[in-house]
């Protein structure tokens, strides 16, 4: 028989979607699954983008050009001059999800053997993208015992080696919430300057900020024009993840050209997405305001109802819409997979996304789970009252 490579064989599988043939297996059965697992918001998609499909009297679906419409471009740059992020069409790459973009990106900068400086836990894929790249992931740990705060400088500078060609973080953070600090940002800054390093900043949460916390963007950044890449994507700003266009945003030319060939050789985004998207841009800020004032109640409600648990600990997100919990299990894997396979309470079960699969180091995360609030407060309710009532009947 032929061999799969061993590239394929080290791809690890997404904790947050490897247990969905046990939640589908729980439904057949008649169980109602509550879906904590994944970060697909409950929340109504802009009516505007919906009627630029709905209402396009396209007659022949032609490809897009690759890098995007120039006035899609044109009209997200000035999207991200509101945002104080001045950049033109042309330091824009429009790409099929922030999952291409990041793709494109790591292929751009990156060659077999390099390494790349991540603080975990991290967004699940990255781990998946940079083996896809023959890219070696390098850890930084943060702590729950802190909320998942920046590691001291003094740990990434310790890392550094001739192979490191960037250091990637996500912000706000999935799976933490974790929202840097302009501090933060700035050391980071000094950090990649130093080193001669890309700082890669996926920016996808940009809008879901907390408790009158501001959102600082590397692009905003001063002296680091030829350092800083921006990873974005409609999926969570618009709850369009469906759509999946995202972007790659840098001013840094030589970088931009040679995504730009990644872009090339997968032809183009789709053609209906991008008109969406293009339309959701259009969204008025009212349509932001009431939605995270329903995130801000949804945290709220999550983090006061888990902390009644006993065992349980969780961090506080200052931004996105997930949050990591301690629970007092040795593997979370495993309590996850029960919880859909043998419990339920009155006909009902929770789905939840156990951490380890957000960290690559070995044996981290094993008692944690991400979960995202993306369900109505009382839902979120009874998941946590299901997730407490699984706790003490897996744990006796």
């Amino acid at each position: 028989m032929p061999a799969i490579s061993s590239k394929g064989k080290s791809m690890p599988q997404s904790p947050i979607r490897k247990l969905v043939p046990y939640a589908e297996n729980a439904k057949k059965n008649g169980i109602k699954v509550f879906h904590l697992n994944i970060g697909q918001p409950d929340i109504k998609t802009p009516q505007v983008a919906l009627d630029a499909v709905k209402n396009n009297d396209i007659e022949v679906l032609s490809y897009a050009r690759s890098e995007g419409s120039e006035v899609y471009r044109e009209k997200l740059s000035n999207y991200y001059a509101k945002n104080n992020i001045n950049v033109t069409a042309n330091d824009i790459i429009a790409t099929t999800g922030g999952s291409e973009a990041l793709l494109f990106t790591i292929g751009s900068i990156t060659d077999p053997g390099d390494e790349i400086i991540i603080p975990e836990p991290f967004y699940a894929n990255y781990n998946g993208f940079s083996i896809a790249s023959g890219v070696k992931v390098v850890p930084v740990i943060s702590s729950i015992d802190d909320n998942f705060a920046l590691p001291k400088i003094e740990d990434f500078e310790k890392l550094i080696t001739p192979k490191t060609k960037a250091i990637l973080i996500c912000n706000p953070g999935n799976p933490t919430g974790y929202l840097y600090s302009k501090e933060e940002i700035e050391k980071l800054k000094q950090i990649v300057l130093k080193h001669d390093l890309f700082l890669i900043a996926d920016e996808v949460y940009r809008e879901f900020a907390y408790d009158g916390a501001e959102h600082h963007s590397v692009m905003k950044e001063d002296g680091l024009e030829q350092n800083a890449i921006m990873i974005d994507s409609v999926s969570k700003r618009y709850s369009m993840c469906g759509a999946r266009i995202g972007c790659i945003v840098s001013k840094n030319q030589e970088f931009i050209q040679t995504a730009i060939k990644f872009a090339q050789a997968r032809l183009s985004p789709p053609t209906y997405a991008l008109i969406a998207s293009e339309a959701a841009l259009d969204t008025p800020q009212s349509y932001f305001d009431d939605v995270i004032g329903e995130y801000v109640e949804r945290r709220n409600t999550l983090i006061n109802e888990l902390k009644k648990i006993d065992g349980v600990k969780v961090a506080n997100p200052k931004g996105a819409f997930y949050c990591v919990a301690e629970l007092p299990v040795k593997d979370s894997d495993d309590f996850a997979q029960w919880i859909l396979e043998k419990f339920h309470d009155n006909n009902e079960t929770v789905m939840v996304a156990p951490a380890s699969g957000f960290y690559s180091t070995p044996g981290e995360g094993k008692n944690q789970v991400r979960i995202a609030y993306v369900l109505n407060e009382k839902d979120l309710k009874r998941s946590v009252e299901i997730l407490k009532l699984a706790l003490e009947q897996y744990n006796q």
